[in-house]
């Protein structure tokens, strides 16, 4: 009982573990580089305290789940060679009042007797959000600790050389006198990596891997958009299981890919499909590829497969040429049709529907919603944002609880018929492309049920259909049939 009060932050110095410098962390150059100052000033801090000025008290890194935020701050530790002091948010915080303030006031006093140093308070959002929520009762045992960690971050002069870093996806939620100059002086954003960015982490995370000669990491980093860098090293660590299963001394392109389906579908499953079922799947995953051939400004078709993984019982796999930060209305429109290729393709071929389509039902929903609540895209209902806004680092919305509606019931009626007419419209385009396109769609059915994977070039030579077209009009333009 009398050590409760004592802090249980982990500290690292120098040569007590693997030194993580900024050669580990890539992908984040514009992250990085904010911090490079940080680590001349506990370097050479007379650089800096002999014309008046002061490093940052406090450095907030605010970013996605796994994009490096926790490695990020150590290689600022492993560059200046200084001791880090490491500790979550939430370990603060115990059933008796007081003894996350006990530990704060601990934290603090060990980083000045070690100076200069480092303290890394992660998820500081379990701690540091404002105060004045609470709707029964006083100051709270979370309050107690913030309203600690703001004294201690206003009794520390930074030339004492003690720098905090804390890490959070939630800047939203903080208190404002966190934020404030001379607390949280500094909020460095630790985006998403972009195409080079991945194939940087990918070097990185290979380094100790061998790989095949005909692995190509710029193309395994242009079909991963949206991975982190956590990501990126589950990726590579899946491909290196694989090629060790399959007895093989190096790893190849096919591991990446096999890698990268098992992490986004889950691992195969080896069900005893019937003929006429793994026909009508054929024909379902060929209705997309088609269409990301026809569409204008689709994304390339980079492979399609009828292997049954996870809940999916085929997969068509479309890639972006480069990463796309802004969506034009033509995209969004072209890639709900493709979305819907699916179900239109065995309307075609078949007569009939199945619930295979189940989840490009609910992508094509969730898309056309957003174009007419989120982004303005209807001329009806014009430019009114009518859903909350959603957390850019987690994706959740904000600001809403079940049952909230910004409008009235004409309103929402309003919006489920633009809605359906967006989708609508989207089918019957679908299925207008698919039946003038149906030797084209027979041809990939076929070849899926002879080899049930097919990789870009063989989906080109088995459909002789060029790649989709740039977008130039607001016109679907078509591709000339083979």
């Amino acid at each position: 009982m009398m050590g409760i009060g004592q802090s249980k932050a982990k500290r690292f110095d120098k040569g007590t573990q693997k030194r993580v410098t900024f050669d580990d962390v890539a992908g984040i150059d514009e992250a990085r580089n904010e911090l490079v100052e940080i680590v001349d000033f506990l370097q050479n801090p007379e650089k800096y305290t002999r014309l008046g000025g002061a490093a940052p008290k406090g450095v907030l890194l605010v970013g996605s789940p796994g994009t490096g935020k926790t490695l990020l701050a150590r290689a600022v530790a492993g560059e200046a060679g200084v001791p880090f002091f490491s500790m979550s948010a939430s370990e603060f915080i115990e059933m008796i009042v007081g003894v996350g303030a006990a530990r704060v006031r601990d934290l603090f006093k060990q980083a000045r007797e070690n100076a200069p140093a480092i303290i890394f308070i992660d998820e500081l959002d379990s701690i540091g959000r404002a105060r004045g929520q609470q709707a029964i009762g006083g100051s709270s045992e979370q309050e107690q600790t913030l309203n600690q960690i703001l004294t201690e971050m206003d009794g520390f002069d930074s030339k004492e050389g003690v720098i905090v870093l804390a890490a959070t996806n939630q800047p939203e939620v903080l208190d404002k006198a966190l934020l404030r100059p001379g607390r949280f002086d500094r909020r460095v954003v630790v985006n998403l990596p972009d195409k080079a960015g991945r194939e940087a982490i990918f070097k990185v995370h290979t380094r100790n891997v061998p790989l095949a000669p005909d692995v190509r990491l710029d193309e395994i980093a242009s079909v991963t958009p949206g991975f982190s860098g956590a990501d990126i090293r589950n990726l590579v660590n899946e491909a290196a299981l694989l090629a060790a299963r399959l007895n093989q001394e190096t790893v190849t392109q096919l591991n990446f890919y096999d890698a990268l389906e098992k992490i986004v579908l889950g691992p195969e499953r080896p069900l005893l499909l019937s003929f006429d079922d793994r026909e009508r799947i054929a024909y379902h995953e060929g209705g997309h590829a088609i269409l990301g051939l026809v569409v204008a400004g689709a994304d390339p078709v980079n492979r399609v497969t009828i292997v049954p993984r996870g809940q999916a019982l085929g997969v068509t796999y479309q890639r972006p040429d480069s990463d796309r930060y802004n969506y034009s209305e033509e995209y969004l429109r072209g890639k709900i049709i493709g979305i819907l290729g699916g179900r239109s393709a065995e309307e075609i071929v078949y007569g009939n529907r199945t619930t295979g389509a189940e989840n490009d039902i609910e992508q094509a929903t969730n898309l056309a919603r957003s174009m007419v609540t989120r982004w303005g895209m209807n001329d009806k209902l014009g430019m009114v944002q009518l859903a909350p806004r959603q957390n850019q680092y987690l994706g959740n919305n904000m600001g809403s609880f079940p049952g909230a509606k910004p409008f009235s019931e004409a309103t929402a009626e309003a919006v489920d018929k633009e809605v359906l007419r967006i989708i609508n419209e989207a089918h019957e385009e679908a299925q207008r492309l698919l039946t003038k396109y149906r030797k084209e769609l027979d041809a990939l059915a076929h070849a899926l049920l002879e080899r049930e994977t097919l990789d870009e070039q063989e989906i080109l030579e088995v459909t002789g259909l060029p790649p989709a077209p740039p977008l130039q009009s607001r016109k679907i333009i078509e591709a000339t049939s083979g």
